[in-house]
């Protein structure tokens, strides 16, 4: 083999080692590569789960949520309606009373509102005609006790439902029943709901 040949065959094997090494390089850079490819794609993948979990997690919560408004308010209505019903059987229960508890529960209201003053007072016609004897002349007493004095008049609001209105000056004090309770409701509801329902 002459001089050049050996030189050819050198060159080639050299070139041969060169490749490879060259092809080791890439075969281990793509491996490494390929490595961290699936590395990142665990990582990932957990982290999609994760935030999977979390969003489930999330919606479960907001339907637990959710729910328990909707018991609480179906309750809170619930109640609202037997507050109602309540208060609405007492009204009715006002009106029915016999002439005595009820011009008695009247005589009552009038000396908490009564001014010393001149005034006059109304009743609805039907409570006129059920009114005891003599209660006109307690009226006037109650009055004149206050350092007032009330005039019965027969001009009556519409819509009066009973109880009475007294106006001074032309200022009326409205103490009708549907008046009275109007004042009361919310009191009343308190005292309805913590006597229906502290126990429950």
């Amino acid at each position: 083999m002459s001089g050049l040949d050996k030189m050819k065959a050198q060159i080639i094997a050299e070139a041969q080692d060169n490749a490879k090494e060259i092809l080791a390089q890439a075969h281990a850079q793509a491996d490494s590569i390929i490595g961290e490819a699936k590395a990142q794609a665990e990582k990932d993948a957990r982290k999609i789960v994760a935030q999977a979990e979390a969003r489930a997690e999330d919606s479960v919560k907001r339907l637990a949520s959710s729910s328990d408004m909707r018991k609480r308010k179906a309750v809170l209505e619930a109640k609202q309606e037997v507050i109602s019903e309540v208060l609405e059987d007492a009204y009715k229960a006002v009106g029915e009373l016999d002439d005595a508890a009820y011009f008695a529960m009247l005589e009552k209201v009038l000396e908490k509102y009564v001014l010393p003053e001149e005034g006059t007072i109304c009743f609805t016609e039907k409570d006129r005609k059920r009114m005891p004897q003599g209660y006109m002349e307690k009226v006037y007493e109650t009055a004149k006790k206050k350092g007032g004095s009330l005039e019965l008049t027969e001009t009556v609001p519409d819509g009066m439902d009973g109880g009475f209105i007294l106006t001074y000056g032309g200022i009326e004090e409205n103490c009708t029943i549907k008046a009275l309770f109007d004042a009361k409701r919310e009191e009343l509801s308190d005292k309805v709901n913590r006597q229906l329902f502290t126990a429950v």
